[in-house]
């Protein structure tokens, strides 16, 4: 399988994560009184799962180019007030798609603490 045509490069990712950090992540440290997480790890089967999940829910409502938004989030329970995120399916894959709430979020990745930056 050869490389997916959207990729880009470690140093552009390193360039937007830093962008990140410099201009959301200062903010929220400040709002929150601490440093919160930025970066939400799922394992490769958990999404592979999700993945087949959407394309047989969306089948079995019609919906031929299923996308996957994903929504920033926040815990706020006595377990956790940090960020994380879901992963939400779309009734199409074109950014302006609605939201398909026939189908379940994916969440509960795992966001490392202390925060690591790429």
């Amino acid at each position: 399988m050869g490389k997916p045509k959207n990729c880009i490069t470690v140093t552009e990712a390193k360039a937007l994560q830093k962008n990140w950090n410099d201009t959301r992540a200062i903010e929220i440290e400040r709002a929150t009184g601490s440093k919160d997480v930025c970066a939400v790890t799922f394992n490769i089967d958990q999404l592979q799962e999700f993945i087949n999940y959407v394309k047989a829910e969306s089948a079995k409502q019609k919906i031929d180019n299923p996308g996957i938004r994903v929504y920033f989030a926040a815990y706020n329970d006595k377990e956790s007030t940090k960020a994380t995120v879901f992963l939400n399916a779309t009734e199409s894959d074109d950014g302006n798609s609605a939201n398909n709430y026939g189908i379940d979020p994916l969440n509960f990745g795992s966001g490392g603490f202390p925060p690591k930056s790429y």
